[in-house]
């Protein structure tokens, strides 16, 4: 526990605090969106395939960008786009839902981008900052969901998107400060290997964790204060990843979160706290791969961001397309992926168990 409570002292982790809260403000006011746009939608499924392929496919060109113009405050940019797509949904001032859901995406993006160059950067090889920062979206996400079914919230919402925006310019000064500071303390990966096939790799368990996200067995989710309790676990499980690598190092973490996690994924589907467990055992791994991609891309954390975003819509598109039914097949394909991460971890990690506190 101290050392769990030392890391949550890091030097610069109130960087990962401040984005928590933005990425929570974020994802409330896109989720409040996109369940009121979904009310209104005869095409209910295209919604979500969109949001998912204009919140995190341009994550990877945003972050490029923004890698190469540090002192643009691209979450600036984020929060005016993210204010412009939910004012013109609420009014009905553009033609047609779908230009204001990639508004609200496009500003999603840009603000997701900022918050990784600022956590990444001022964590000094660490994987809590940015992991606490990711965690916050999962609460936003039921927030948000929650108060589309409630009147008056507009309002609120655009009150709360305002207050982000002293959040982002406090960020990019602490960006400022450290401009020239590369992510050259990340050496989390296996220096045997190719960098590509570290990318390619990683990537994978990502796309992995993306299907795992929508896809693994979860019959019990029945009513809102499952659903409610499902987001907080997953949020919690990616911040807390990033906390127990600092802690105990990132090559334990890696295996006690994908070996663990196996059992309680298979066996949970009828059964909440088990398939909870296994839930926030496997979530863990956002902030490793996470690690591991800034490993190699140590110039550039914005464009390793935004891969392991497109991975993550990768692992949606299955979703959208194919409905697996039988638990035996879904229980198969949890297994086999899972233990292929779990082998890929085994390989990609160094063994020296760099970076432990």
């Amino acid at each position: 526990m101290k050392k769990i409570i030392n890391v949550l002292k890091s030097p610069n982790i109130g960087c990962g605090y401040l984005y928590f809260y933005i990425h929570f403000i974020v994802e409330i006011a896109c989720f409040y969106s996109i369940s009121r746009i979904i009310g209104n939608s005869i095409l209910l499924w295209t919604i979500p395939f969109v949001y998912d392929a204009f919140a995190f496919v341009p994550q990877s060109l945003i972050g490029y960008f923004s890698d190469k113009h540090p002192k643009i405050n691209v979450g600036l940019i984020g929060v005016i786009l993210l204010l412009i797509g939910f004012i013109t949904y609420e009014f009905n001032l553009l033609p047609g839902s779908y230009t204001e859901l990639i508004i609200l995406c496009l500003g999603n993006s840009f603000i997701h981008v900022d918050g990784a160059e600022v956590t990444l950067r001022l964590s000094n090889g660490k994987l809590s900052h940015s992991s606490i920062f990711v965690g916050g979206g999962s609460f936003g996400v039921i927030t948000g969901k929650l108060l589309s079914k409630m009147n008056y919230s507009f309002y609120l919402i655009v009150f709360l998107i305002l207050t982000i925006i002293p959040c982002t310019i406090l960020g990019n000064i602490y960006r400022r400060n450290n401009i020239n500071k590369e992510c050259s303390d990340f050496k989390y990966n296996n220096l045997k290997l190719k960098p590509y096939l570290i990318i390619i790799l990683a990537v994978f368990v990502v796309i992995v964790r993306g299907y795992m996200g929508y896809g693994i067995p979860t019959s019990w989710n029945k009513t809102t204060i499952q659903t409610i309790l499902l987001f907080v676990v997953m949020g919690f499980g990616k911040a807390l990843g990033g906390v127990l690598s600092d802690a105990f190092g990132i090559r334990k973490a890696a295996i006690f979160s994908v070996a663990l996690s196996i059992p309680f994924l298979l066996c949970g589907d009828n059964i909440m706290f088990v398939s909870l467990i296994g839930i926030l055992l496997f979530s863990m791994t956002m902030s490793i791969t996470l690690a591991l991609l800034v490993s190699v891309l140590n110039k550039s954390p914005g464009l390793a961001f935004g891969l392991t975003t497109i991975g993550l819509f990768l692992g949606t598109i299955p979703i959208f397309f194919i409905k697996i039914t039988s638990f035996w097949i879904n229980a198969s394909i949890v297994f086999i992926s899972s233990t292929i991460c779990l082998l890929i971890f085994l390989l990609i990690i160094r063994k020296d168990n760099y970076g432990r506190n």
